[in-house]
Protein backbone atom coordinates (compact mmCIF):
# COMPACT_ATOMS: atom_id res chain seq x y z
CA UNK A 1 0.00 0.00 0.00
CA UNK A 2 1.20 3.50 -0.84
CA UNK A 3 0.34 6.84 0.71
CA UNK A 4 0.20 10.41 -0.50
CA UNK A 5 3.81 11.25 0.05
CA UNK A 6 4.46 14.36 -2.05
CA UNK A 7 3.07 17.76 -1.07
CA UNK A 8 3.52 20.45 -3.76
CA UNK A 9 2.78 24.01 -2.66
CA UNK A 10 2.58 27.10 -4.88
CA UNK A 11 2.44 30.66 -3.57
CA UNK A 12 3.12 34.17 -4.78
CA UNK A 13 2.29 37.58 -3.27
CA UNK A 14 1.43 37.16 0.40
CA UNK A 15 2.86 33.65 0.37
CA UNK A 16 5.69 33.96 2.88
CA UNK A 17 3.38 34.45 5.85
CA UNK A 18 1.07 31.68 4.63
CA UNK A 19 3.96 29.22 4.20
CA UNK A 20 5.36 30.03 7.64
CA UNK A 21 1.99 29.35 9.23
CA UNK A 22 1.63 26.00 7.44
CA UNK A 23 5.19 24.79 8.09
CA UNK A 24 5.04 25.74 11.76
CA UNK A 25 2.06 23.41 12.22
CA UNK A 26 3.38 20.37 10.32
CA UNK A 27 4.75 17.57 12.53
CA UNK A 28 8.42 16.58 12.38
CA UNK A 29 7.45 13.00 11.47
CA UNK A 30 5.39 13.95 8.39
CA UNK A 31 5.31 10.93 6.08
CA UNK A 32 5.81 13.00 2.92
CA UNK A 33 8.18 15.36 1.19
CA UNK A 34 7.14 19.01 0.80
CA UNK A 35 8.11 20.90 -2.37
CA UNK A 36 7.55 24.65 -2.45
CA UNK A 37 7.59 27.24 -5.21
CA UNK A 38 7.32 30.84 -4.07
CA UNK A 39 7.65 33.48 -6.76
CA UNK A 40 10.76 35.51 -6.04
CA UNK A 41 13.00 37.97 -7.82
CA UNK A 42 15.45 36.24 -10.16
CA UNK A 43 18.31 38.10 -8.52
CA UNK A 44 17.23 37.73 -4.90
CA UNK A 45 19.54 36.08 -2.42
CA UNK A 46 18.23 32.65 -1.49
CA UNK A 47 17.21 33.38 2.09
CA UNK A 48 13.90 31.50 2.01
CA UNK A 49 15.27 28.23 3.42
CA UNK A 50 16.65 30.08 6.47
CA UNK A 51 13.44 32.05 6.90
CA UNK A 52 11.26 28.95 6.65
CA UNK A 53 13.54 26.86 8.86
CA UNK A 54 12.79 29.21 11.75
CA UNK A 55 9.12 28.25 11.49
CA UNK A 56 9.47 24.59 10.47
CA UNK A 57 9.98 21.47 12.59
CA UNK A 58 11.00 19.68 9.37
CA UNK A 59 14.46 20.27 7.88
CA UNK A 60 14.28 22.85 5.07
CA UNK A 61 16.53 22.12 2.11
CA UNK A 62 18.05 24.35 -0.55
CA UNK A 63 17.97 21.68 -3.29
CA UNK A 64 20.57 20.84 -5.92
CA UNK A 65 19.95 19.27 -9.28
CA UNK A 66 19.38 15.50 -9.05
CA UNK A 67 18.83 15.46 -5.29
CA UNK A 68 16.86 12.41 -4.22
CA UNK A 69 13.43 13.33 -2.82
CA UNK A 70 13.19 12.22 0.81
CA UNK A 71 10.16 12.12 3.07
CA UNK A 72 10.23 14.43 6.06
CA UNK A 73 12.06 17.22 4.25
CA UNK A 74 10.98 20.58 2.81
CA UNK A 75 12.51 21.60 -0.54
CA UNK A 76 12.26 25.23 -1.65
CA UNK A 77 12.87 26.26 -5.26
CA UNK A 78 15.93 28.54 -5.49
CA UNK A 79 15.70 31.90 -7.29
CA UNK A 80 15.79 31.76 -11.09
CA UNK A 81 15.37 27.96 -11.15
CA UNK A 82 12.41 25.65 -11.67
CA UNK A 83 12.15 22.57 -9.50
CA UNK A 84 10.84 19.59 -11.43
CA UNK A 85 10.01 16.10 -10.21
CA UNK A 86 11.57 13.31 -12.25
CA UNK A 87 10.73 9.97 -10.70
CA UNK A 88 12.16 10.01 -7.18
CA UNK A 89 14.60 12.77 -8.08
CA UNK A 90 14.44 16.54 -8.11
CA UNK A 91 15.68 18.54 -11.07
CA UNK A 92 16.79 22.14 -10.48
CA UNK A 93 16.94 23.81 -13.88
CA UNK A 94 16.86 27.18 -15.62
CA UNK A 95 14.19 26.13 -18.10
CA UNK A 96 11.90 28.54 -19.98
CA UNK A 97 9.94 30.95 -17.82
CA UNK A 98 6.21 30.40 -17.32
CA UNK A 99 3.99 33.42 -16.75
CA UNK A 100 7.25 35.41 -16.59
CA UNK A 101 8.32 33.43 -13.50
CA UNK A 102 11.23 31.13 -12.78
CA UNK A 103 10.69 29.31 -10.50
CA UNK A 104 7.09 28.78 -11.60
CA UNK A 105 4.35 26.77 -9.94
CA UNK A 106 2.95 24.93 -12.96
CA UNK A 107 6.14 22.99 -13.92
CA UNK A 108 6.35 21.65 -10.35
CA UNK A 109 2.68 20.61 -10.25
CA UNK A 110 2.69 19.03 -13.73
CA UNK A 111 5.89 17.07 -13.17
CA UNK A 112 4.79 15.94 -9.69
CA UNK A 113 1.50 14.66 -11.12
CA UNK A 114 3.31 12.92 -13.99
CA UNK A 115 5.68 11.08 -11.62
CA UNK A 116 3.58 10.54 -8.48
CA UNK A 117 -0.01 10.47 -9.76
CA UNK A 118 -2.49 9.96 -6.93
CA UNK A 119 0.27 10.30 -4.35
CA UNK A 120 0.42 14.09 -4.89
CA UNK A 121 -1.24 16.77 -2.79
CA UNK A 122 -1.30 20.09 -4.68
CA UNK A 123 -1.85 23.29 -2.70
CA UNK A 124 -2.47 26.83 -3.99
CA UNK A 125 -1.94 29.74 -1.59
CA UNK A 126 -2.13 33.54 -1.82
CA UNK A 127 -1.04 35.21 -5.06
CA UNK A 128 -1.92 37.35 -8.06
CA UNK A 129 -3.57 36.37 -11.35
CA UNK A 130 -3.82 32.63 -12.09
CA UNK A 131 -0.42 31.00 -11.56
CA UNK A 132 -0.68 27.35 -10.57
CA UNK A 133 -4.18 26.82 -11.97
CA UNK A 134 -3.07 24.80 -15.00
CA UNK A 135 -0.79 22.66 -12.84
CA UNK A 136 -3.45 22.00 -10.22
CA UNK A 137 -5.80 20.87 -13.00
CA UNK A 138 -3.22 18.24 -13.95
CA UNK A 139 -2.77 17.13 -10.33
CA UNK A 140 -6.51 16.62 -9.98
CA UNK A 141 -6.85 14.93 -13.38
CA UNK A 142 -4.21 12.38 -12.32
CA UNK A 143 -6.15 11.58 -9.16
CA UNK A 144 -4.12 13.71 -6.77
CA UNK A 145 -5.69 15.78 -4.03
CA UNK A 146 -6.17 19.53 -4.44
CA UNK A 147 -6.27 22.05 -1.60
CA UNK A 148 -6.89 25.77 -2.13
CA UNK A 149 -6.52 28.44 0.50
CA UNK A 150 -9.87 30.06 1.23
CA UNK A 151 -9.74 33.27 -0.85
CA UNK A 152 -11.28 35.19 2.05
CA UNK A 153 -8.24 34.33 4.18
CA UNK A 154 -5.67 35.10 1.46
CA UNK A 155 -3.78 38.37 1.37
CA UNK A 156 -4.09 38.23 -2.43
CA UNK A 157 -7.04 36.00 -3.42
CA UNK A 158 -6.68 35.98 -7.23
CA UNK A 159 -4.67 32.73 -7.43
CA UNK A 160 -6.99 30.79 -5.10
CA UNK A 161 -10.07 32.08 -6.93
CA UNK A 162 -8.69 31.10 -10.32
CA UNK A 163 -7.79 27.63 -9.04
CA UNK A 164 -11.30 27.11 -7.71
CA UNK A 165 -12.87 28.19 -10.99
CA UNK A 166 -11.05 25.37 -12.80
CA UNK A 167 -10.82 22.83 -9.96
CA UNK A 168 -14.17 23.29 -8.21
CA UNK A 169 -13.88 20.02 -6.26
CA UNK A 170 -10.70 21.18 -4.50
CA UNK A 171 -10.87 21.37 -0.73
CA UNK A 172 -11.18 25.02 0.32
CA UNK A 173 -9.62 25.67 3.70
CA UNK A 174 -8.41 28.59 5.81
CA UNK A 175 -4.69 28.51 6.51
CA UNK A 176 -5.00 27.18 10.04
CA UNK A 177 -6.81 24.04 8.82
CA UNK A 178 -4.48 23.20 5.91
CA UNK A 179 -1.70 21.51 8.00
CA UNK A 180 -4.18 19.14 9.66
CA UNK A 181 -5.61 18.21 6.26
CA UNK A 182 -2.10 17.58 4.88
CA UNK A 183 -1.36 15.17 7.73
CA UNK A 184 -4.71 13.44 7.30
CA UNK A 185 -4.23 12.95 3.56
CA UNK A 186 -0.66 11.66 3.93
CA UNK A 187 -1.87 9.03 6.40
CA UNK A 188 -4.47 7.58 4.03
CA UNK A 189 -3.41 4.46 2.18
CA UNK A 190 -3.82 4.17 -1.59
CA UNK A 191 -4.11 0.72 -3.18
CA UNK A 192 -1.30 0.13 -5.67
CA UNK A 193 -3.78 -0.69 -8.45
CA UNK A 194 -5.41 2.71 -7.96
CA UNK A 195 -2.22 4.67 -8.56
CA UNK A 196 -2.40 6.84 -11.67
CA UNK A 197 -0.18 6.02 -14.61
CA UNK A 198 0.86 8.02 -17.65
CA UNK A 199 -1.98 10.04 -19.13
CA UNK A 200 -3.29 8.88 -22.50
CA UNK A 201 -2.34 12.11 -24.25
CA UNK A 202 0.96 12.53 -22.40
CA UNK A 203 0.54 16.32 -22.12
CA UNK A 204 2.05 16.60 -18.65
CA UNK A 205 5.06 14.54 -19.70
CA UNK A 206 5.56 16.60 -22.88
CA UNK A 207 5.40 19.89 -21.00
CA UNK A 208 7.73 18.58 -18.30
CA UNK A 209 10.30 17.71 -20.96
CA UNK A 210 9.97 21.23 -22.39
CA UNK A 211 10.54 22.73 -18.92
CA UNK A 212 13.66 20.56 -18.66
CA UNK A 213 14.91 21.92 -22.00
CA UNK A 214 14.76 18.46 -23.55
CA UNK A 215 15.72 19.29 -27.15
CA UNK A 216 13.98 16.20 -28.55
CA UNK A 217 10.68 17.63 -27.31
CA UNK A 218 11.44 21.27 -28.13
CA UNK A 219 12.31 20.29 -31.72
CA UNK A 220 9.28 18.00 -32.00
CA UNK A 221 6.92 19.49 -34.60
CA UNK A 222 3.94 17.76 -32.98
CA UNK A 223 3.16 20.71 -30.71
CA UNK A 224 0.41 20.92 -28.14
CA UNK A 225 -2.54 23.02 -29.33
CA UNK A 226 -2.50 25.03 -32.54
CA UNK A 227 -0.75 28.21 -33.76
CA UNK A 228 -2.28 31.48 -32.58
CA UNK A 229 -2.06 35.01 -33.92
CA UNK A 230 0.07 36.12 -30.96
CA UNK A 231 3.82 36.45 -30.47
CA UNK A 232 5.73 35.35 -27.39
CA UNK A 233 6.53 38.39 -25.20
CA UNK A 234 9.78 36.73 -24.11
CA UNK A 235 11.33 35.67 -27.43
CA UNK A 236 9.00 36.90 -30.21
CA UNK A 237 8.19 33.40 -31.50
CA UNK A 238 4.73 32.14 -32.45
CA UNK A 239 2.56 31.18 -29.49
CA UNK A 240 0.60 27.92 -29.66
CA UNK A 241 -2.87 28.08 -28.16
CA UNK A 242 -3.81 25.36 -25.67
CA UNK A 243 -7.34 25.14 -24.26
CA UNK A 244 -8.33 22.70 -21.54
CA UNK A 245 -11.81 22.84 -20.01
CA UNK A 246 -12.23 26.50 -21.04
CA UNK A 247 -8.87 27.44 -19.48
CA UNK A 248 -6.84 29.16 -22.18
CA UNK A 249 -3.06 29.30 -22.17
CA UNK A 250 -0.18 29.64 -24.63
CA UNK A 251 3.28 28.17 -25.16
CA UNK A 252 5.95 29.12 -27.71
CA UNK A 253 8.31 26.82 -29.58
CA UNK A 254 11.12 27.08 -27.03
CA UNK A 255 8.82 26.64 -24.04
CA UNK A 256 7.86 30.05 -22.65
CA UNK A 257 4.32 29.67 -21.34
CA UNK A 258 1.52 32.10 -20.43
CA UNK A 259 -2.06 31.94 -19.32
CA UNK A 260 -4.47 34.21 -21.17
CA UNK A 261 -4.60 36.56 -18.18
CA UNK A 262 -0.82 36.90 -18.01
CA UNK A 263 -0.58 37.42 -21.77
CA UNK A 264 -3.32 40.06 -21.58
CA UNK A 265 -1.55 41.84 -18.73
CA UNK A 266 1.70 41.86 -20.71
CA UNK A 267 -0.04 43.22 -23.80
CA UNK A 268 -1.61 46.01 -21.75
CA UNK A 269 1.83 46.82 -20.36
CA UNK A 270 3.32 46.86 -23.87
CA UNK A 271 0.58 49.20 -25.11
CA UNK A 272 1.06 51.51 -22.14
CA UNK A 273 4.84 51.56 -22.66
CA UNK A 274 4.35 52.46 -26.33
CA UNK A 275 1.89 55.23 -25.43
CA UNK A 276 4.25 56.72 -22.84
CA UNK A 277 7.02 56.67 -25.46
CA UNK A 278 4.68 58.45 -27.88
CA UNK A 279 3.85 61.05 -25.21
CA UNK A 280 7.56 61.67 -24.58
CA UNK A 281 8.17 62.10 -28.31
CA UNK A 282 5.30 64.60 -28.60
CA UNK A 283 6.53 66.60 -25.61
CA UNK A 284 10.05 66.70 -27.04
CA UNK A 285 8.71 67.75 -30.46
CA UNK A 286 6.69 70.59 -28.92
CA UNK A 287 9.77 71.76 -27.01
CA UNK A 288 11.87 71.67 -30.19
CA UNK A 289 9.29 73.67 -32.16
CA UNK A 290 9.20 76.33 -29.42
CA UNK A 291 12.96 76.62 -29.49
CA UNK A 292 12.93 76.95 -33.28
CA UNK A 293 10.19 79.58 -32.98
CA UNK A 294 12.30 81.58 -30.50
CA UNK A 295 15.38 81.40 -32.75
CA UNK A 296 13.32 82.48 -35.79
CA UNK A 297 11.81 85.36 -33.82
CA UNK A 298 15.25 86.50 -32.61
CA UNK A 299 16.41 86.43 -36.23
CA UNK A 300 13.39 88.53 -37.18
CA UNK A 301 11.86 85.71 -39.26
CA UNK A 302 8.29 86.38 -38.15
CA UNK A 303 6.50 84.01 -40.53
CA UNK A 304 8.80 81.12 -39.67
CA UNK A 305 8.37 81.88 -35.98
CA UNK A 306 4.58 81.82 -36.29
CA UNK A 307 4.73 78.55 -38.22
CA UNK A 308 6.86 76.89 -35.54
CA UNK A 309 4.62 78.24 -32.76
CA UNK A 310 1.57 76.77 -34.50
CA UNK A 311 3.27 73.39 -34.77
CA UNK A 312 4.29 73.56 -31.10
CA UNK A 313 0.72 74.38 -30.11
CA UNK A 314 -0.78 71.54 -32.16
CA UNK A 315 1.77 69.06 -30.84
CA UNK A 316 1.15 70.15 -27.24
CA UNK A 317 -2.58 69.68 -27.74
CA UNK A 318 -2.02 66.15 -29.06
CA UNK A 319 0.24 65.43 -26.09
CA UNK A 320 -2.48 66.64 -23.70
CA UNK A 321 -5.06 64.33 -25.30
CA UNK A 322 -2.69 61.38 -25.00
CA UNK A 323 -1.74 62.26 -21.41
CA UNK A 324 -5.41 62.50 -20.36
CA UNK A 325 -6.09 59.15 -22.05
CA UNK A 326 -3.20 57.48 -20.20
CA UNK A 327 -4.43 58.82 -16.86
CA UNK A 328 -7.94 57.48 -17.53
CA UNK A 329 -6.60 54.07 -18.61
CA UNK A 330 -4.35 53.77 -15.54
CA UNK A 331 -7.18 54.77 -13.21
CA UNK A 332 -9.43 52.16 -14.84
CA UNK A 333 -6.76 49.47 -14.44
CA UNK A 334 -6.33 50.31 -10.75
CA UNK A 335 -10.08 50.09 -10.18
CA UNK A 336 -10.28 46.76 -12.07
CA UNK A 337 -7.38 45.32 -10.05
CA UNK A 338 -8.98 46.43 -6.78
CA UNK A 339 -12.28 44.79 -7.75
CA UNK A 340 -10.56 41.52 -8.67
CA UNK A 341 -8.64 41.40 -5.41
CA UNK A 342 -11.70 42.14 -3.27
CA UNK A 343 -13.99 39.86 -5.27
CA UNK A 344 -16.43 42.62 -6.17
CA UNK A 345 -15.80 42.47 -9.92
Amino acid sequence: MANRDLVAIGASAGGIEALQQILSALPKDLDAAVLIVLHTSNHAANLLPQIMQRASKLPVVDPYDRDRIEKGKVYIAPPDNHIIVEGNWLRVLQGPRENFHRPAIDPLFRSAAASYGRRVIGIILSGLLDDGTAGLMVVRARGGEAIVQDPDSAMFPSMPRSALEQVPDAQVLPLKKIPKMIVQLTQEEIPEEALAGVSPNGKAEKETKIAELDMSEIENDNKLGHPSAFACPDCGGVLWEIEEKSFLRFRCRVGHAFTARHLGAEQRQAVETALWSALRALEESASLYRRLADRADNSDHKRASERFEERASNTSENAKVLRDFLLQVNQGEEERFAMEETGTG
